[in-house]
C-alpha cells in the first residue's frame, strides 16, 4: 500500500475534530462506567445481578444494530463523500437517548424503557465516533496519526474526568447525608432520595455533547461530494461486497479485524461492568465508583497520551500487545477481589471490613484507564495502516462491526452467566455470581493478543517529534 500525500489541515481545523472526543467521552464515563450504570444496577433494577442482566441485554442489543449496520453505511458514506451530515445525524440520535436516561426512576418495575434509552444512546454515539475517526486520516500525514489518535483520546479523558468531577461534586449527592462528594448540597434542587444526580448524567451528557462537538463542525474540514445519494448507495455496496469477498485474503487486514473484535468487545465489557461490579461485590456507592472513576479518567489521559507518542516511535502494534497484557492482569486482580479478598486470598475474616480490597481495586482501576486509552487510540492507526485513503469510512465500518460483532457476545455471556450462577443450582450469593459471571472478559483479551502476530503496520521510521 502506498502512503497517501495528505495535506495537513489548519490548526483549528485539527483541534475541532479532537473536541469530539472531548465532547463524547462524557457519554462512556458518566452512562456507560461510573455513573449511570451501577446506579442502573443497584436502583433502577430489583437486585444488582438483574441489573447487570439487563444492563447486558441493552448492551448487547445495541452492539448488534451497529454491527449488522455500519459497514454498510461506512461503504456509503465513502462512495459518496462528506462525513459530517452522518455525524449530525447519529449525534441528534445519541443526544436523545442519554436525555431519555432522566427518566429512569429507582424500582421502575418494567426495565423496557430504561433498555430503549440506552440502546438508542449507544446506537447514536457509538455512529457518530465511526464517521468522525473516518475523518482522522485527512488532516495530518501518516507519520503524524498515533500522536494525533492519541492526544485526541487524552483530551476526551480530560472531558470525561471534567463531567464527573461536575456530577459527583456538583448534582450526585448520598441519600443518607443529601450532600456531595464535596460536601455541598446538589445543584437545581435536586432530590438524593429518588438519585435525581445520578439520573442527571444523562441530560448532562447531552448539553455536553451538544456544546463541545459545535467546533469540529464549524471548523474541521470535510471531504467533498463525490457522487449523487443514489449513486453513492449503488456504488457503496458494490465496494463493502468486494471489500467483503476479498477480506480472508487480506491476512493483515482480515487479522486486525478479528483481533480488534476481540479485545475491544473486551474492554468495552470492562468499562461497562465494572462500575456495576463495584457496586454489586465491594457495596461501593456512586460515590466511591465516581472516584475511582476520576483516577481511571487521569491515568486514561496519561495513558493515551504516552501511548501517543509510543505508538509514533514504535509503531502502534506494540502499543497494543504491551496494553492488553496490562488489562488481563487488572481483570484477574479484579475478578479476585472482594471485601474480604484480594487475589482469592483471605484479608480480612467475614464479616469485618479490610481497606486492602479497595486499594487495589483503585490500583487496577488506575491501570485499566492508562492502558485503556492507549489500546483505543493505537488501535485507530493500525487500522488506517490497512487500508487505502479511499476505503477509510468503510474501513472504520468494518472496525465498528468487528468491535460490535462479539459486543453481544460479552454482555449476553456476562448476562447469561451472571444469571446462570445465581440461580437456584448453584446456590451462590449475588456477590459471587457477580465475580463469576465477568470471567468471560479475560477469554476474549487472551484471543485478541493471540491473533495480533498477523497484522502487519506499514513500515515507516516513526522518529518521535
Amino acid at each position: 500500500m502506498s502512503e497517501q500525500v495528505v495535506q495537513r489541515a489548519p490548526k483549528r481545523g485539527i483541534w475541532g475534530w479532537m473536541l469530539f472526543d472531548f465532547a463524547q467521552q462524557p457519554f462512556h464515563t458518566l452512562v456507560i462506567t461510573f455513573v449511570f450504570a451501577p446506579y442502573f444496577a443497584a436502583q433502577v433494577a430489583s437486585n444488582p445481578a438483574e441489573g447487570q442482566e439487563y444492563w447486558g441485554y441493552a448492551a448487547g442489543i445495541g452492539g448488534a444494530i451497529i454491527a449488522l449496520t455500519s459497514p454498510i453505511l461506512g461503504a456509503i458514506a465513502d462512495a459518496s463523500g462528506p462525513r459530517k451530515p452522518w455525524i449530525l445525524l447519529f449525534s441528534i440520535l445519541g443526544f436523545i437517548g442519554c436525555w431519555m436516561l432522566w427518566y429512569a426512576t429507582p424500582g421502575m418495575g418494567n426495565l423496557g424503557f430504561a433498555v430503549l434509552a440506552i440502546v438508542i444512546a449507544l446506537v447514536g454515539m457509538e455512529y457518530a465516533a465511526v464517521f468522525n475517526n473516518a475523518m482522522m486520516p485527512t488532516l495530518v500525514p501518516r507519520s503524524e496519526l498515533g500522536r494525533l489518535s492519541g492526544s485526541a483520546w487524552g483530551l476526551g479523558y480530560v472531558g470525561g474526568l471534567i463531567s464527573l468531577v461536575i456530577v459527583l461534586g456538583f448534582l450526585s449527592a448520598s441519600p443518607e447525608t443529601g450532600k456531595t462528594l464535596l460536601g455541598v448540597s446538589p445543584l437545581f434542587g435536586l432530590d438524593p432520595a429518588t438519585h435525581e444526580g445520578d439520573r442527571a448524567s444523562g441530560p448532562l451528557t447531552s448539553l455536553w455533547y451538544l456544546i463541545f462537538v459545535l467546533p469540529m463542525f464549524l471548523w474541521t474540514p470535510d471531504v467533498s461530494r463525490r457522487g449523487s445519494a443514489t449513486g453513492a448507495v449503488r456504488r457503496g455496496l458494490a465496494e463493502l461486497w468486494e471489500t467483503l469477498r476479498t477480506l480472508p485474503s487480506q491476512r493483515s487486514y482480515f487479522s486486525f479485524l478479528l483481533s480488534s473484535m476481540f479485545y475491544r468487545d473486551a474492554l468495552n465489557a470492562l468499562y461497562s461492568f465494572g462500575g456495576i461490579y463495584a457496586a454489586g461485590v465491594l457495596g461501593w456507592p456512586i460515590i466511591k465508583i465516581g472516584i475511582f472513576g476520576i483516577l481511571a479518567n487521569l491515568t486514561g489521559a496519561v495513558g493515551a497520551w504516552i501511548g501517543g507518542r509510543a505508538d509514533q516511535r514504535f509503531g502502534p502494534k506494540p502499543v497494543i500487545s504491551v496494553s492488553i497484557l496490562i488489562l488481563i492482569l487488572c481483570c484477574v486482580t479484579v475478578i479476585s477481589t472482594t471485601p474480604t479478598q484480594v487475589l482469592f486470598m483471605t484479608v480480612a475474616p467475614e464479616g469485618t471490613q479490610s481497606s486492602l480490597p479497595d486499594i487495589v481495586f483503585y490500583i487496577a482501576g488506575a491501570f485499566i484507564g492508562a492502558a485503556g486509552g492507549s489500546i483505543q487510540a493505537a488501535s485507530r492507526t493500525l487500522l488506517v495502516d490497512q487500508v487505502e485513503g479511499d476505503k477509510v469510512t468503510e474501513a472504520f465500518g468494518l472496525y465498528a462491526l468487528s468491535g460490535r460483532a462479539t459486543s453481544f457476545l460479552a454482555p449476553f455471556a456476562i448476562a447469561f452467566a451472571t444469571a446462570w450462577f445465581a440461580s437456584e443450582a448453584f446456590n451462590l450469593s449475588t456477590q459471587d455470581a457477580q465475580r463469576l459471571g465477568v470471567t468471560p472478559i479475560v477469554a476474549l483479551f487472551v484471543i485478541g493478543l493471540l491473533l495480533l502476530p498477523w497484522v502487519k503496520s506499514r513500515d515507516y521510521k516513526l522518529a518521535a517529534a
